[in-house]
């Protein structure tokens, strides 16, 4: 049984997905719904999803800035389903870290085909514990960095720009979606800082951070 949970504060779309996915039974899927980003919070917290259904404009916290805190410890699937169809805002949800953005109004047939395609690929995933690159290893699970055999000390930050250059191996991560994925979006501080972590990152994983190469006027990217 899959554990999905929509975050919506428009009734009638709740009540409209509930009842199309009640009656999907090959996706053994059950749904847990909520109205706003604080009780959606609450729940991110306290329970484990293979999904979450997330509108963007919602009471309190809005679903940006959900997405923005989940995707700092956790690679759940994300669908954003909202109505703010602009291109900036469609490419401000894929720079926080979403897996598919979906404007309303939209087919709920077109949505289970999105949701069932993110299961299976998170189902196809769920064994592959590490990331590697060169001698440098990571594990989402266990949130533990190794170079070789030798477990390696990281802070927070470092560990998260660590994680998200290695799930884009060899791809260029520019520096503002460094910035938004782990400052987040309202961050107005140095941008320096970025590169003072990048430098304390490479020190870290010692011969291995030349691994970590800066690309002039773009970001960052790791390679072997």
């Amino acid at each position: 049984m899959y554990q999905i949970l929509l975050v919506e504060d428009d009734k009638r779309i709740r009540e409209v997905i509930s009842d199309y996915f009640a009656n999907q039974s090959e996706l053994q899927i059950e749904l847990q719904m909520v109205d706003n980003g604080a009780a959606a919070m609450d729940l991110l917290y306290e329970n484990t999803y293979d999904l979450v259904l997330l509108d963007v404009m919602l009471p309190g916290i809005s679903g940006f800035d959900i997405c923005r805190e989940i995707r700092r410890d956790d690679d759940v699937p994300i669908i954003f389903l909202t109505a703010r169809g602009r291109e900036e805002d469609i490419l401000y949800g894929y720079d926080l870290g979403c897996d598919d953005y979906i404007v309303k109004p939209f087919s709920l047939a077109t949505l289970q085909a999105k949701v069932k395609a993110l299961l299976n690929r998170a189902k196809g995933t769920v064994l592959c514990e590490e990331l590697t690159v060169g001698n440098i290893s990571l594990n989402p699970r266990k949130m533990e960095v190794k170079v070789g055999t030798q477990i390696i000390e990281l802070a927070s930050k470092q560990y998260l720009i660590l994680k998200l250059l290695m799930e884009n191996k060899g791809v260029v991560v520019s520096r503002d979606t460094l910035i938004v994925r782990i400052w987040g979006y309202d961050y107005d501080g140095e941008e320096r800082i970025l590169d003072n972590h990048i430098k304390k990152l490479r020190q870290a994983l010692g011969e291995e951070g030349k691994c970590v190469k800066t690309v002039i006027r773009k970001g960052y990217k790791i390679v072997d």
